[in-house]
This record gives structure tokens, C-alpha cells and sequence, in this order.
């Protein structure tokens, strides 16, 4: 079993910068790909970046170059640090964890486990 738990989200100003986190917790996290997904008001469910266990790392076109991921093994955390904010940002931003250690997908169904969500709003 593996519980997530985002932190990191509030307010910012459109052009700004927030860092996100997901801690994890469980005796199972080791080995396990990461990955970020927001939904934003009236819209679904969508990819935003992964991260293989050894660092491997995929974003989607809404996040390159604006935003990146990043993990600490030692620390069962993984990050996504978002510059460059803009109001179309806004979103809950949640992580998820898979159990292929080398996964870096797009895909939902990919992810067993998944946080409750932090949110995260751009003003104009």
C-alpha cells in the first residue's frame, strides 16, 4: 500500500511560480514511477508530467518548458515546480503512483495510487 499527500498549492499572480510536493508513505514506494495530473474547472482529468524511479521524465506539451519534475528516492517525495504561471493553470493538481519502477506515462491507467489533490489558482 502506498498513501500520497500533496502539498504546496494556493494563490498566485499569473507569471509567478509555485513548488508542489507529494509526499509518500507505505513500505511499498520503492520502485515506483511518479506522475502529476490536474483538472481544471469544467474540464477533465489531464497529464501533466512523470518521473521514473531513476529520473527519467515525459511532460505534456501544456508543461514543457514552464514547468518540471523532479524526485528525492531518499525522501519518498516527488516535485513539480511550476513557473510561468497563467490563469488556464488553474487547476486541483494531484500526483499518482505505478508500480513499474521505470514507467514515465501520460496515461491514467498506468497509476494504482493517487493523492486527494492540492489546489492551485492563478489570478489574471
Amino acid at each position: 500500500q502506498v498513501q500520497l499527500a500533496e502539498s504546496g498549492g494556493g494563490l498566485v499572480q499569473a507569471g509567478g511560480s509555485l513548488r508542489l510536493s507529494c509526499a509518500a508513505s507505505g513500505r511499498t514506494f520503492s520502485g515506483y514511477g511518479m506522475g502529476w495530473f490536474r483538472r481544471a474547472p469544467g474540464k477533465e482529468r489531464e497529464f501533466v508530467a512523470a518521473i521514473a524511479w531513476s529520473g527519467g521524465r515525459y511532460y505534456a506539451d501544456i508543461a514543457k518548458g514552464r514547468f518540471t519534475i523532479s524526485r528525492d528516492n531518499a525522501k519518498n517525495t516527488v516535485y513539480l515546480q511550476m513557473n510561468s504561471l497563467k490563469p488556464e493553470d488553474t487547476a486541483v493538481y494531484s500526483c499518482a503512483a505505478s508500480v513499474a519502477a521505470g514507467i514515465i506515462s501520460g496515461r491514467e491507467y498506468e497509476y494504482e495510487y493517487w493523492g486527494q489533490g492540492t489546489q492551485v489558482t492563478v489570478s489574471s
